[in-house]
């Protein structure tokens, strides 16, 4: 089992000018467990009527799109009425319209090949294809063999980037990873002041420096995470709109100054989306993956009038990325239907497709 500090260690043994907090709170609900390193982590450590129960709710968040969907499947024929309107419901439900004409194409030739008749055996046919084009997005995340594994987390303010990274490092500290945060929300003291209640929450040490060098503080993190033998390094950015390019160019700083404290990091790339923001939510995966080329996505606040159909349009994406032939696709590692801990949880494509469909 993993240990964690009890006493904050000498200033010197990190970097002189930054402070290391050390919290002592264990969170009693997470079940611990040993995380091997290069193996999934398995972050499921809540009993299944709990994942029932978040189900409900991811359900219960896309129920409006659910019911859209359901409604063109209420009639008696197979014909062109029925996909015209299966065509609006997509669209409605933020698919988009280029997911929307694979979805629909891709449709029709399974009902083709299966000779279905019945309009229940379309809708059916339609949750296998939502799910065939998720399911690349589905992937463990897995700690690297050379610790630390360092995770850079962006996203814009308010898409729930810190409320994640503390759910996160909970999920990692209950499943026996040693975690430290890195505070490179350096300007904005809320930012900071959330990070470190978070950390006080999970029992995990955070690098925080007033006014700082965001990538000052990210490399002098890396370079602790390494002293002390941590397993994850999480570093918390600042929230960026993909326009605001002198800002991301400020990402991309902290990417290449992380590579210098530890050869080949970050090994994560993570962008929070707001679920609610529709296509917005497309076009910020774009931005960021062409700044920072993300290897991942966390989905947040699918409770409430989001509607879901967004993911079918990042998956075509992902497939058609130049990248996806060399360095795989994009993952959904986790989505979010609430604020708490249990509401953020792995991603299951054939899960989301069922809710999504109603």
């Amino acid at each position: 089992m993993f240990s964690f500090f009890k006493k904050k260690p000498p200033a010197a043994e990190i970097a002189p000018e930054v402070a290391l907090e050390v919290v002592h709170e264990v969170a009693p609900e997470i079940v611990p467990v040993v995380v091997d390193a290069g193996q999934p982590i398995s972050l499921e450590v809540t009993a299944q009527p709990t994942r029932r129960n978040w189900f409900d709710k991811l359900r219960a968040g896309l129920k409006k799109t659910g019911s859209s969907i359901a409604q063109v499947f209420t009639g008696t024929q197979i014909d062109d009425a029925l996909y015209e309107e299966l065509e609006a419901a997509l669209l409605m439900a933020d698919a988009g319209v280029k997911a929307t004409e694979f979805l629909l194409a891709d449709l029709k030739r399974r009902v083709k090949e299966a000779r279905a008749t019945d309009p229940a055996a379309v809708k059916a046919l339609l949750t296998d294809a939502v799910t065939d084009l998720l399911k690349p997005l589905e992937k463990s995340l897995t700690l690297q063999e050379t610790a630390p594994t360092v995770m850079m987390v962006v996203g814009v303010n308010g898409a729930g980037k810190t409320t994640s990274i503390g759910k996160l490092t909970r999920h990692l500290a209950g499943s026996g990873a040693k975690v430290l945060l890195a505070a490179a929300d350096t300007f904005r003291a809320a930012a900071r002041e959330q990070l470190a209640v978070w950390a006080g929450r999970t029992n995990v040490e955070i690098v925080s420096q007033a006014n700082g060098d965001p990538s000052a503080v990210t490399f002098d993190a890396v370079i602790a995470g390494k002293a002390r033998g941590c397993d994850v390094v999480i570093a918390d950015t600042a929230g960026r709109l993909p326009t605001q390019l002198n800002l991301m160019e400020e990402l991309r700083k902290i990417k290449r100054t992380i590579g210098k404290a530890q050869g080949g990091a970050p090994h994560e790339v993570l962008l929070v989306v707001d679920g609610n923001t529709g296509q917005n939510a497309l076009m910020q995966v774009k931005a960021f993956d062409e700044a920072l080329s993300l290897t991942g996505l966390i989905i947040t606040k699918l409770d409430g009038t989001a509607k879901g159909g967004v993911l079918a349009a990042i998956a075509l994406w992902a497939r058609e990325r130049p990248e996806a032939a060399t360095a795989g696709s994009v993952a959904v590692y986790f989505i979010g239907v609430g604020e708490q801990l249990e509401d953020l949880q792995t991603f299951d494509a054939r899960e989301f497709a069922v809710a999504l469909l109603g």
